[in-house]
């Protein structure tokens, strides 16, 4: 369950993480990339009023650095909806045409650069969670969240086409994104905040435009190999799903 740290959370983990580019510098880059995006989010915002009804953005809450809770911003590709898992496969008849283009190219995530420049995320950091999938006791989600959440991660460009590999499972998939992807996610979210550094981070930034230009960069990992990776706590156990309301994460 998502909340702020308490003050006994917080001394639990006390060594400095270590820092990558300088907010300042963040900042600015996510207002230039606003500005160069602006024509593309505007074709897609009116690809989206033409071809479904709804608002143009999509709006949720995502726990951000302490366990704060923000509201992520991207360009909406899925039919308004009150139900279904929060994770969302290739294959889900949710998605609408516009929305399955906006997502195979990444465009709907650029709203997201506003989300840095007011200091809610960074360019380069751990992907963020919405609040029902997050485990404020788990000392590994602890850990996550000291840093603010990003835009891209080595994570994400692994896990980039996520929904491909999440459309191939059969039964519960929201299951086995607690299950085997999320520990997966962060393990890997915790080794690069213990080593990131400001070449590091603009090292992942140019790794990620190369995999927008260049999708065969990243192919779908195989089970077995996601398997392999996930730390030993996270095996055999089964996650705590809250009982909410089941937003998309869009």
């Amino acid at each position: 369950m998502a909340g702020e740290f308490t003050a006994s959370e917080a001394e639990v983990i006390t060594e400095p993480l270590p820092l990558g580019l300088p907010r300042a510098v963040e900042a600015s880059l996510a207002l230039i990339g606003l500005a160069a995006a602006a024509p593309l989010i505007g074709i897609g915002a009116l690809a989206i009023v033409a071809t479904s009804r709804g608002p143009v953005f999509f709006r949720q809450e995502r726990v951000g650095q302490g366990g704060r809770v923000f509201k992520l911003h991207k360009l909406r590709t899925m039919k308004p909806s009150t139900s279904g898992p929060q994770v969302t496969a290739g294959t889900d008849n949710r998605i609408t045409p516009v929305g399955k283009l906006l997502r195979k190219t990444k465009l709907d995530e650029l709203p997201e650069l506003w989300n840095v420049v007011k200091g809610e995320m960074s360019l380069v950091g751990p992907r963020p969670e919405v609040p029902r999938y997050v485990d404020m006791q788990n000392i590994l989600w602890r850990q996550v969240l000291r840093a603010r959440p990003g835009i891209t991660d080595p994570m994400t460009l692994i896990l980039r086409n996520e929904e491909t590999l999440l459309a191939a499972i059969p039964g519960d998939r929201e299951l086995f994104y607690l299950q085997t992807l999320q520990p997966v996610k962060l393990q890997g979210y915790d080794q690069y905040l213990k080593t990131r550094s400001w070449w590091t981070d603009t090292k992942v930034l140019c790794e990620t435009a190369l995999a927008i230009l260049f999708p065969s960069r990243a192919p779908v990992p195989t089970l077995e190999q996601l398997s392999s990776n996930r730390p030993n706590s996270a095996k055999g156990t089964q996650p705590q799903i809250l009982s909410t309301n089941a937003f998309s994460r869009n």
